[in-house]
């Protein structure tokens, strides 16, 4: 059982409190599901469960938190993870090892199981969760899905009472979602307590039996899944959620009439010796919208990183405007915002972040996107220290305003909620006809609200593109 007693929160040298006297109790073996608008308090209650606040995120707590007899909020986080197990939204910041078997053991060896225990537990763990193919990988060359179930498989090896996942889908495609839900589904059946703080909601309609909705800090609303599917649409979206059904046959918004196209020629890239690109030539209206999708290690961040020219050894070249573009000249017309944007958040204020990539700073350009992104009373604020959304959307507000001709973005809209999504759909429109724009994406919703054609890539090829 969990118990959250009358807790608030507030992270050291912030002006406000996270969350407001939240008291909830789930009981042994319930799924639940949390959620609510990006900043609302839920990834805050995640790790209150987990112990990292706070004891990693220090800051004023008040109240206390109860995992199964042990009271979270006093014990040391070693002792909170023989309980608790957390699979985080970027997999990446909870990997302590190279290779992947390496990393499932990890944590049994940390805990002093006897080796025959940690083989056994290994075993265990890949069959149940077919993931022997990825034992013995390096981990750096996993996909973003591929990376997912690795962190799960190192947690479940664990053998934790409760399980808390923050933003798991954020980054997967639909196949790689339906495989996390397998997973989830044989920890229900296994009697684990989990907890779910995301903003895709539709994978999770028939595995949580709770849902409960932050907002501003506070419980908003606490009802059966039953109960929260039979809201409308619109009383969902009124809180900031995103569908509870899923969208089917997405199709861009079409509706460009730009004549001018740049080509892109020997798209073709290798690592090692493992082919990971191959497109001769693909012809791209200029001025268009385009959404690249495809399964997890499809290529499609491997196409991103070479129109960049960010690949060193990528000899292919763009042609546009009567002019051949090699990776030098493209570094210099393009601007990405990556998956992870941590590692390109430079700046000490959001209101600095975003006019890094200007050549003539525009004090009404920068207020105006801060205001459209919802980002203008976080002007003064440091970058890292705003939720993942938050972060999503400084570095959106950043490529805006770059003085760049190509923008690529890689999952803008991962761990954004419904609003703010829409919000980031309208500024991508806003660029049609005025920016070349590659969108990185398994977000339906997204693509029929903004782009104006599809990219399809399967094993490093383009398999379609189509308005």
């Amino acid at each position: 059982m969990i118990e959250i007693k009358n807790v608030s929160f507030r992270h050291e040298n912030a002006d406000e409190g996270s969350i407001h006297d939240i008291s909830l109790t789930i009981p042994d073996g319930q799924c639940v599901l949390l959620c609510g608008e990006s900043g609302s308090g839920k990834t805050t209650v995640t790790r209150l469960i987990n112990g990292l606040i706070p004891h990693y995120y220090e800051g004023e707590i008040q109240g206390e938190v109860i995992a199964n007899g042990l009271n979270v909020t006093s014990s040391e986080l070693y002792e909170t993870a023989k309980i608790v197990g957390s699979v985080f939204q970027n997999p990446r910041s909870q990997f302590f090892c190279v290779d992947t078997t390496s990393e499932l053991a990890f944590g049994c060896e940390n805990m002093g199981m006897p080796e025959a225990e940690i083989l056994s537990r290994i075993d265990r763990v890949t069959e149940e969760m077919n993931i022997s193919p990825l034992m013995g990988r390096n981990i750096f060359e996993l996909s973003g899905g591929e990376k997912q179930k690795i962190a799960c498989g190192s947690v479940s090896a664990l053998q934790p009472e409760i399980m808390v996942l923050d933003e798991p889908t954020s980054n997967l495609d639909l196949n790689a979602i339906e495989e996390l839900k397998e997973t989830v589904l044989k920890w229900k059946a296994s009697g684990k307590t989990i907890v779910i703080a995301e903003h895709r909601l539709y994978w999770l309609r028939e595995i949580c039996d709770r849902v409960i909705c932050t907002q501003n800090g506070r419980i908003a609303f606490d009802m059966t899944m039953t109960d929260f599917a039979a809201l409308t649409e619109e009383e969902r979206a009124a809180y900031g959620l995103r569908p509870l059904f899923n969208e089917k046959g997405v199709r861009p918004v079409g509706n460009f009439s730009g004549t001018k196209t740049m080509t892109l020629n020997n798209f073709n890239f290798s690592y090692d010796k493992d082919e990971a690109l191959n497109i001769p030539k693909l012809e791209i209206p200029i001025g268009s919208i385009v959404a690249v999708t495809g399964n997890n290690g499809a290529g499609k961040s491997t196409f991103s990183r070479c129109l960049c020219g960010l690949e060193k050894k990528f000899k292919g070249t763009v042609t546009m405007n009567g002019e051949t573009l090699k990776s030098k000249q493209l570094l210099k017309k393009c601007y990405m915002v990556m998956q992870d944007v941590n590692h390109q958040l430079f700046c000490e204020t959001v209101e600095e972040e975003v006019q890094l990539g200007m050549n003539d700073e525009n004090a009404g350009d920068v207020q105006k996107i801060l205001a459209e992104l919802d980002l203008d009373g976080f002007a003064e604020r440091h970058p890292m220290s705003l939720s993942g959304g938050q972060k999503q959307r400084t570095a959106i507000a950043s490529a805006m305003l770059a003085d760049k001709e190509i923008l690529l973005f890689d999952e803008p809209t991962s761990g954004l909620d419904f609003r703010h999504m829409e919000q980031t759909a309208e500024l991508l429109s806003s660029l049609k006809s005025k920016k070349t724009v590659f969108v990185v994406t398994h977000d339906p919703e997204l693509i029929s609200r903004c782009c104006t054609h599809i990219l399809r890539i399967e094993n490093g090829r383009a398999t379609e593109f189509y308005s």
